[in-house]
Protein backbone atom coordinates (compact mmCIF):
# COMPACT_ATOMS: atom_id res chain seq x y z
CA UNK A 1 0.00 0.00 0.00
CA UNK A 2 2.42 2.51 0.86
CA UNK A 3 4.99 1.27 -2.14
CA UNK A 4 6.79 4.96 -3.48
CA UNK A 5 4.13 6.98 -1.68
CA UNK A 6 5.70 10.61 -0.34
CA UNK A 7 2.44 11.69 1.08
CA UNK A 8 -0.77 10.97 2.85
CA UNK A 9 -3.95 12.57 3.14
CA UNK A 10 -6.77 11.88 5.14
CA UNK A 11 -10.66 12.63 5.23
CA UNK A 12 -10.95 13.62 9.06
CA UNK A 13 -14.90 12.72 9.86
CA UNK A 14 -15.48 8.99 9.63
CA UNK A 15 -12.26 8.41 8.23
CA UNK A 16 -9.04 9.73 10.52
CA UNK A 17 -11.60 10.49 13.21
CA UNK A 18 -14.64 8.79 14.82
CA UNK A 19 -17.09 12.03 14.35
CA UNK A 20 -19.41 11.17 12.02
CA UNK A 21 -22.35 10.69 15.05
CA UNK A 22 -22.31 14.05 15.44
CA UNK A 23 -23.83 15.28 12.76
CA UNK A 24 -26.73 12.80 12.81
CA UNK A 25 -27.62 14.69 15.94
CA UNK A 26 -26.65 18.38 14.83
CA UNK A 27 -29.27 17.72 11.67
CA UNK A 28 -32.15 16.38 14.16
CA UNK A 29 -31.49 19.64 16.74
CA UNK A 30 -31.59 21.82 13.71
CA UNK A 31 -34.07 20.32 12.14
CA UNK A 32 -36.80 20.16 16.01
CA UNK A 33 -35.60 23.59 16.45
CA UNK A 34 -36.64 25.15 12.50
CA UNK A 35 -39.64 22.74 12.52
CA UNK A 36 -38.18 21.52 9.44
CA UNK A 37 -38.79 17.82 8.17
CA UNK A 38 -36.06 15.70 6.95
CA UNK A 39 -35.86 14.56 3.24
CA UNK A 40 -34.98 10.58 3.22
CA UNK A 41 -31.95 11.03 0.74
CA UNK A 42 -30.54 14.08 3.04
CA UNK A 43 -27.23 12.11 3.54
CA UNK A 44 -27.03 10.63 0.30
CA UNK A 45 -27.83 14.14 -1.06
CA UNK A 46 -24.73 16.26 1.03
CA UNK A 47 -22.64 13.51 1.24
CA UNK A 48 -18.76 15.22 0.01
CA UNK A 49 -20.55 18.41 -0.04
CA UNK A 50 -18.63 21.63 1.76
CA UNK A 51 -19.49 23.13 4.59
CA UNK A 52 -20.63 26.17 2.79
CA UNK A 53 -22.14 23.80 -0.11
CA UNK A 54 -24.39 22.00 2.58
CA UNK A 55 -25.44 25.18 4.51
CA UNK A 56 -26.82 26.18 1.08
CA UNK A 57 -28.66 23.01 0.37
CA UNK A 58 -29.86 23.47 3.10
CA UNK A 59 -31.70 27.20 2.21
CA UNK A 60 -32.65 25.88 -1.07
CA UNK A 61 -34.25 22.76 0.33
CA UNK A 62 -35.76 24.53 3.20
CA UNK A 63 -37.27 28.02 1.97
CA UNK A 64 -38.83 28.30 5.37
CA UNK A 65 -35.52 29.07 6.70
CA UNK A 66 -34.71 33.09 6.74
CA UNK A 67 -30.92 33.46 7.92
CA UNK A 68 -27.88 33.62 5.21
CA UNK A 69 -25.34 30.62 4.71
CA UNK A 70 -23.14 32.23 6.90
CA UNK A 71 -25.36 31.77 9.51
CA UNK A 72 -25.99 28.66 8.70
CA UNK A 73 -22.54 27.83 9.18
CA UNK A 74 -21.79 29.59 12.22
CA UNK A 75 -24.74 27.85 14.05
CA UNK A 76 -23.54 24.49 13.00
CA UNK A 77 -20.30 25.66 14.06
CA UNK A 78 -21.09 26.54 17.33
CA UNK A 79 -23.56 23.24 17.84
CA UNK A 80 -20.28 20.85 17.37
CA UNK A 81 -17.42 22.26 18.57
CA UNK A 82 -17.25 21.52 22.05
CA UNK A 83 -18.34 17.92 21.12
CA UNK A 84 -15.57 18.03 18.84
CA UNK A 85 -13.02 19.05 21.65
CA UNK A 86 -14.07 16.73 24.30
CA UNK A 87 -15.66 13.67 22.93
CA UNK A 88 -14.01 12.66 19.37
CA UNK A 89 -11.78 10.08 19.35
CA UNK A 90 -9.24 8.72 16.52
CA UNK A 91 -10.04 6.14 15.07
CA UNK A 92 -8.43 3.17 16.20
CA UNK A 93 -4.65 2.10 15.42
CA UNK A 94 -4.36 6.27 14.22
CA UNK A 95 -2.38 7.32 16.27
CA UNK A 96 0.30 5.15 16.16
CA UNK A 97 0.13 5.17 12.56
CA UNK A 98 0.49 8.45 11.86
CA UNK A 99 3.43 8.48 14.36
CA UNK A 100 5.76 5.77 12.45
CA UNK A 101 4.42 8.01 8.88
CA UNK A 102 6.07 10.99 10.23
CA UNK A 103 9.01 9.11 11.30
CA UNK A 104 9.68 7.40 8.19
CA UNK A 105 9.30 11.02 6.57
CA UNK A 106 6.11 10.80 5.07
CA UNK A 107 4.04 13.89 4.61
CA UNK A 108 0.61 14.03 6.26
CA UNK A 109 -2.21 15.91 5.61
CA UNK A 110 -6.24 16.64 5.62
CA UNK A 111 -8.44 17.70 2.93
CA UNK A 112 -11.92 17.58 4.87
CA UNK A 113 -15.65 18.32 3.84
CA UNK A 114 -15.60 20.20 7.41
CA UNK A 115 -14.35 23.83 8.06
CA UNK A 116 -11.12 25.01 8.82
CA UNK A 117 -12.33 25.96 12.63
CA UNK A 118 -13.39 22.55 13.83
CA UNK A 119 -10.39 20.61 12.18
CA UNK A 120 -8.09 22.70 13.82
CA UNK A 121 -10.08 22.25 17.40
CA UNK A 122 -10.39 18.54 17.08
CA UNK A 123 -6.84 18.19 15.86
CA UNK A 124 -5.56 20.38 18.79
CA UNK A 125 -8.13 18.53 21.17
CA UNK A 126 -6.14 14.92 20.11
CA UNK A 127 -2.52 16.31 20.37
CA UNK A 128 -1.89 15.54 16.94
CA UNK A 129 -1.82 18.77 14.89
CA UNK A 130 1.87 18.58 14.96
CA UNK A 131 1.55 15.65 12.32
CA UNK A 132 0.07 17.50 9.39
CA UNK A 133 1.79 19.97 6.91
CA UNK A 134 -1.40 20.83 5.45
CA UNK A 135 -4.86 20.90 6.56
CA UNK A 136 -7.20 22.08 3.74
CA UNK A 137 -10.92 21.89 3.60
CA UNK A 138 -13.42 21.94 0.68
CA UNK A 139 -14.66 25.85 1.36
CA UNK A 140 -11.07 26.63 -0.28
CA UNK A 141 -11.70 25.41 -3.42
CA UNK A 142 -14.55 25.94 -6.11
CA UNK A 143 -16.06 22.05 -5.70
CA UNK A 144 -17.06 19.68 -3.56
CA UNK A 145 -16.81 16.32 -3.03
CA UNK A 146 -16.76 13.91 -5.92
CA UNK A 147 -14.60 16.51 -7.37
CA UNK A 148 -11.30 16.06 -6.90
CA UNK A 149 -10.52 20.04 -5.89
CA UNK A 150 -9.58 19.75 -2.20
CA UNK A 151 -6.62 16.42 -2.79
CA UNK A 152 -5.53 18.63 -5.98
CA UNK A 153 -5.27 21.52 -3.25
CA UNK A 154 -3.48 19.30 -0.60
CA UNK A 155 -1.25 18.03 -2.58
CA UNK A 156 0.24 21.25 -3.80
CA UNK A 157 0.35 22.66 -0.76
CA UNK A 158 2.68 19.70 0.70
CA UNK A 159 4.40 20.01 -3.22
CA UNK A 160 4.03 15.65 -4.00
CA UNK A 161 2.45 14.95 -7.35
CA UNK A 162 -0.49 13.38 -6.95
CA UNK A 163 0.63 10.23 -8.06
CA UNK A 164 2.80 10.00 -5.55
CA UNK A 165 -0.27 10.48 -2.76
CA UNK A 166 -2.57 8.16 -0.87
CA UNK A 167 -5.95 8.86 0.67
CA UNK A 168 -7.62 7.64 3.56
CA UNK A 169 -11.31 8.11 3.05
CA UNK A 170 -14.95 6.85 4.68
CA UNK A 171 -17.50 7.42 1.77
CA UNK A 172 -18.13 6.54 -1.60
CA UNK A 173 -18.07 10.17 -2.80
CA UNK A 174 -15.07 10.83 -0.73
CA UNK A 175 -12.95 8.01 -2.67
CA UNK A 176 -14.07 9.09 -5.88
CA UNK A 177 -12.85 12.44 -5.48
CA UNK A 178 -9.45 10.66 -4.20
CA UNK A 179 -9.30 8.66 -7.91
CA UNK A 180 -10.19 11.45 -10.17
CA UNK A 181 -7.45 13.25 -8.27
CA UNK A 182 -5.10 10.39 -9.48
CA UNK A 183 -4.63 9.07 -6.53
CA UNK A 184 -4.43 5.79 -4.90
CA UNK A 185 -7.88 5.19 -2.16
CA UNK A 186 -8.22 3.04 1.04
CA UNK A 187 -11.50 2.88 2.15
CA UNK A 188 -12.12 2.93 6.01
CA UNK A 189 -14.62 0.83 7.74
CA UNK A 190 -17.03 3.41 9.48
CA UNK A 191 -20.09 2.54 11.54
CA UNK A 192 -22.03 5.13 9.95
CA UNK A 193 -21.16 3.91 6.44
CA UNK A 194 -21.76 0.22 6.65
CA UNK A 195 -24.77 -0.06 4.54
CA UNK A 196 -22.23 1.82 1.48
CA UNK A 197 -19.74 -0.56 2.46
CA UNK A 198 -19.84 -2.90 -0.87
CA UNK A 199 -19.52 0.15 -3.02
CA UNK A 200 -16.55 1.52 -1.24
CA UNK A 201 -14.88 -1.79 -1.58
CA UNK A 202 -15.84 -1.17 -5.93
CA UNK A 203 -14.05 2.13 -6.04
CA UNK A 204 -11.28 1.77 -3.26
CA UNK A 205 -8.22 0.61 -4.04
CA UNK A 206 -7.57 -0.82 -0.30
CA UNK A 207 -9.73 -1.39 2.81
CA UNK A 208 -8.95 -1.03 6.32
CA UNK A 209 -11.04 -1.82 9.33
CA UNK A 210 -8.74 0.05 11.52
CA UNK A 211 -5.25 1.41 11.02
CA UNK A 212 -3.25 -1.82 12.66
CA UNK A 213 -3.85 -3.88 9.84
CA UNK A 214 -2.04 -1.95 7.49
CA UNK A 215 1.37 -2.73 9.54
CA UNK A 216 0.40 -6.40 10.25
CA UNK A 217 -0.10 -6.71 6.40
CA UNK A 218 -3.81 -7.19 7.17
CA UNK A 219 -5.84 -4.84 5.10
CA UNK A 220 -7.34 -5.85 2.03
CA UNK A 221 -7.08 -5.39 -1.78
CA UNK A 222 -10.06 -4.34 -3.82
CA UNK A 223 -10.72 -4.88 -6.99
CA UNK A 224 -9.20 -8.62 -7.05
Amino acid sequence: MLNEIRAILFDMDGSLVDSMWIWTEVDKKYMRKYHLTEPDTLHKDIEGMSFVETAQYFLDTFPTLTCTREEVCREWTEMTIELYQTQVQLKPGAREFLRRMREQGVLLGIATSNTKELALAVLEALGVRSYFSAVCTANEVPRGKPEPDVYLLAARELQVDPGNCLVFEDLPNGIRAGKSAGMKVCAVHDLFSVPQEAEKRRLADYYIRDYEEIWTNRFDICGE
